[in-house]
């Protein structure tokens, strides 16, 4: 696993080091309990504050600004200790960098075991792409394997025929190669590549014949998208190319760094990554009208080939913070799209082929938001007695009879 994105701060911070008070804390601590009187008096601070930033936006900025410069800045806790429990910190500083160096060496050992499996995966891949285009059929015994697996989770009607059964008439389908439109049905099964594929994606990703990756020899890995000729491009690969950071993180784990991907080489007139508007002009001395055509980008699965680029790093131009923002969202999107395809789509394609993957997904979403469903579930209560009693003063009129209109609203 790799951390997704850099720099990304944790939305809780720890007592640390770096934001403990200056003032020497002492090991046991009896502190006063603030009395009413010492209560009011911060109360009345906290309205003073909070009127003064409140007229004066700019001085919340400068100090937003000057907290974001102390992080990371010692509080003078550390060095305000004694000698020797000095030295005993820094033992245990020692020991921690042991720990990270295993740490790396168990990351390393991981993804060299995933490169090892991988070799073995891939005839596999290979003998599924053969399939998939036609240039081979499954044997016997795969395809027994194929359905007693379906037959345990989706039992047969009784009298269906089973697709390899003799008696079963040949008709004009049973003459096409391969399995049409394999990877694009694969891919619109998959919740996060469903909503990047437009319409006028399909006809492209059609011609699509294969999705596979390979390892770099440096961490990272490069997804390879092969298409048959088509009307679109003239690219017969296209790639994406994940990369991380030399460093590892501070569990070991690799970092994501950015990602690079192939020009599209599209055929005059079939960019889908961009749409055409025309805008009618008028001449103000002639008053004659001309029809100006202009290509401005939209959405399109491949866009994904177009990853954004990392925010500006220390010492180029600061960026504005919701610009910033936005880009680091799409990069953690981004990062995550190649994850899935790379951990789900390409390892499990004929699963997300015929949907049986997406009871999966469903599955790991149900024990993922377990842990939120009773407090969540109490609230929606809550609410909807609240909007009852709403829709009970709202659906009477002044005669005190129902409106039909509310009353329908209400049963859908």
């Amino acid at each position: 696993m790799a951390e997704p994105i850099r720099g990304k701060r944790p939305d809780v911070t720890a007592p640390t080091p770096q934001n403990t008070p200056a003032t020497n804390a002492p090991i046991s601590s009896h502190a006063q309990q603030p009395g009413v009187a010492s209560i009011s008096e911060e109360d009345m601070d906290r309205q003073a504050a909070a009127s003064i930033f409140a007229q004066n936006p700019q001085l919340v900025s400068m100090i937003q600004g000057r907290l974001g410069s102390l992080i990371g800045r010692s509080s003078g806790y550390i060095e305000s200790l004694p000698a020797p429990v000095r030295r005993r910190v820094d033992g245990l500083r020692g020991i921690q960098q042991q720990h990270s160096k295993l740490e790396a060496e168990f990351q390393e050992e991981v993804l060299q075991l995933e490169k090892k499996y991988f070799a073995k995966f891939t005839p596999l891949y290979e003998k599924r792409a053969a399939i998939v285009n036609g240039k081979a059929e499954p044997t016997e015994e795969e395809i027994k394997a194929g359905e007693d697996n379906d037959d345990d989770e989706e039992p047969k009607v009784e009298g269906e025929a089973s697709a390899a059964s003799p008696d079963k008439q040949p008709t004009a389908s049973d003459n096409v190669t391969g399995i049409p439109e394999f990877w694009l049905s694969a891919m619109k099964n998959q919740n996060a590549l469903s909503e990047m594929i437009t319409d006028r994606d399909e006809a492209a990703l059609k011609h699509l014949v294969d999705v596979r990756m390979e390892y770099l020899d440096k961490p990272g890995f490069r997804l390879i998208f092969e298409f048959a000729p088509n009307e679109f491009f003239s690219n017969k690969t296209i790639t994406k190319t994940y990369f991380y950071q030399n460093e590892s993180g501070y569990g070991g784990d690799f970092i994501y760094d950015h990602a690079e991907g192939d020009k599209i080489e599209w055929l005059p007139g079939k960019d889908l990554t961009v749409r055409v508007e025309a805008k009618k002009q008028r001449n103000k001395n002639t008053k004659q009208t001309r029809i100006v055509k202009k290509s401005v980008p939209t959405e399109s699965f491949f866009n994904f080939f177009s990853p954004p680029k990392p925010p500006a790093e220390e010492g180029e131009p600061d960026e504005d913070d919701d610009v910033a923002s936005d880009i680091e969202e799409r990069l953690e999107l981004d990062y995550q799209l190649g994850e899935d395809i790379k951990e789900k789509l390409i390892p499990r394609a004929i699963d997300w082929f015929t949907g049986e993957a997406l009871a999966y997904e469903e599955l790991e979403d149900e024990l993922d938001g377990d842990e939120y469903d009773d407090e969540d579930d109490e609230d929606d209560d809550d609410l909807s007695e609240d909007h009852d009693d709403d829709e009970e003063t709202d659906d009477e009129d002044q005669s005190g009879k129902p409106k039909q209109e509310a009353a329908e609203c209400k049963q859908s």
